[in-house]
C-alpha cells in the first residue's frame, strides 16, 4: 500500500517459484526479496536472479530480520544491492528502493539531467536545448532519456528495445533505427543530433561533448 501510494506499481509472490514466473513474464525495476521465503531461501533466489543475463542487472533489496553482520555480508555476496533489517519504516523503504534505482537504473530517477545545454527533465516530461524547447515523441523522449544516463557507452539494438520498449516486447530491432533518426531530427536545430553517435557494427552511443 505504502509503496503503490509513492508511485510504484507493485506484484507480489508468495514463494521463490511464483516470484521466478512472474519475472519470466515482467522484468521489475527492483526486486524487494525476504530471507526467509517457503521453498526456496531469499538469498538463493538472489543468486539465481544474478546468474541469469536477462535478471542480472535488476536492483535487489534484502528484506530481513536478521541483523548480524555476517548476515549482511552474505546478503551482499549473493547479489543485493541493499540490506534493510527489520522493522523498518515505510518512508525509509521506500528511500531506499530510490537510492537503487538512481545507482543501478538512472534512467528511472526522477532527476534531471543535462549535458552540454541539452536538458531533459522527466518529470515535467520536457526537453530543452540551450533554453529552448525541443519536441519529441514519447519514445524517442524515453530513448533520449537513457542514452542521457548511460552516457559513452555502446549500446546494441536489442539492448535499446529491451532498456526502452520493455522487456518482451517483440518489435523489429531496425525500428530502433528509426526512432534514432527522429530523435536526431528533434535535436538538429541545437547541433545536439552529433551527441547521438553510430558506432558501426555494435550500436549506438551518446557523447558528453559536441566534437
Amino acid at each position: 500500500m505504502n509503496l503503490e501510494h509513492a508511485g510504484h506499481s507493485v506484484m507480489r509472490a508468495r514463494d521463490a517459484e511464483q516470484a521466478a514466473v512472474m519475472v519470466r513474464n515482467i522484468l521489475p525495476d527492483v526486486v524487494l526479496l525476504d530471507w526467509m521465503l517457503p521453498g526456496q531461501s531469499g538469498i538463493a533466489f538472489a543468486r539465481r536472479l544474478r546468474e541469469d543475463s536477462r535478471t542480472r542487472g535488476v536492483p535487489i533489496i534484502m528484506l530481513t530480520a536478521r541483523g548480524a553482520e555476517s548476515d549482511k555480508v552474505a546478503g551482499l555476496d549473493a547479489g543485493a544491492d541493499d540490506y534493510l533489517t527489520k522493522p523498518f519504516s515505510p518512508r525509509e523503504l521506500v528511500a531506499r528502493i530510490k537510492a537503487v534505482l538512481r545507482r543501478r537504473s538512472p534512467e528511472l530517477s526522477e532527476e534531471s539531467v543535462e549535458i552540454e545545454g541539452l536538458k531533459l527533465d522527466p518529470v515535467a516530461h520536457r526537453v530543452s536545448a540551450r533554453g529552448k524547447p525541443v519536441e519529441l515523441g514519447p519514445t524517442e523522449f524515453r530513448l533520449l532519456h537513457f542514452l542521457m544516463t548511460h552516457t559513452e557507452r555502446v549500446h546494441s539494438r536489442a539492448q535499446l528495445l529491451d532498456q526502452v520498449w520493455g522487456d518482451h516486447v517483440f518489435v523489429e530491432e531496425r525500428t530502433v533505427d528509426v526512432h534514432i533518426r527522429r530523435l536526431r531530427m528533434g535535436l538538429e536545430s541545437s547541433g545536439h543530433d552529433r551527441l547521438v553517435e553510430t558506432v558501426r557494427g555494435s550500436g549506438y552511443r551518446f557523447a558528453t561533448a559536441l566534437l
